[in-house]
């Protein structure tokens, strides 16, 4: 008797340990709380310095030019995401402006634009096929106005990738936070 309720007591207690198992194995927390924003990122991704542009950038060890980053940018007094515009506006904005500007040597299409919303917050999600000379990329952008300010998170990586780590990604573009 006694050794058939230690079997049920370890089985309870396996089972609530599992529950404990995190949903986002295999990434990480990067938390700039200065700056006031957070996000996912996978194991095995570092920082890079830059030394202008980008708030922050990350990238994976092993495919270097596969990168996740956030830019912080003004934008006029009292404006929210939907006066700037709707995804898709803001979507081809950005394209031509920070994924592909001129002279870039790469063109960027918006395959997906979407309005996502949590809690009082309004992200716009953002999908790009995105061609260099020598490569076919894929970006996803994370969007969003809050204090004064346009957070764009990014993530870029190969079309080849893309295929392989899509959930992933969009798990990563679906953490970024800002408060």
């Amino acid at each position: 008797m006694l050794k058939r309720i230690a079997a049920i007591l370890l089985i309870v207690f396996s089972l609530s340990l599992q529950s404990c198992v995190s949903t986002v194995a295999g990434l990480k927390s990067f938390v700039d709380s200065y700056d006031g924003y957070q996000f996912l990122y996978p194991n095995g991704w570092v920082p890079v310095q830059v030394s202008s542009g980008p708030d922050v950038v990350l990238h994976d060890l092993i495919e270097e030019t596969e990168n996740v980053s956030v830019v912080i940018s003004p934008v006029p007094e009292g404006k929210t995401l939907a006066e700037i515009g709707t995804p898709s506006e803001v979507g081809y904005k950005l394209s031509k402006n920070a994924i592909a500007p001129p002279d870039s040597g790469r063109t960027a299409e918006l395959v997906n634009a979407e309005a996502h919303e949590a809690g009082d917050k309004t992200f716009y999600i953002l999908e790009y096929a995105v061609k260099l000379p020598n490569q076919d990329r894929h970006n996803l952008a994370s969007v969003i106005v809050r204090r004064g300010q346009l957070f764009t998170l990014n993530l870029s990586t190969s079309e080849v990738r893309w295929q392989k780590a899509e959930p992933l990604f969009r798990q990563v573009v679906d953490s970024f936070d800002v408060y």
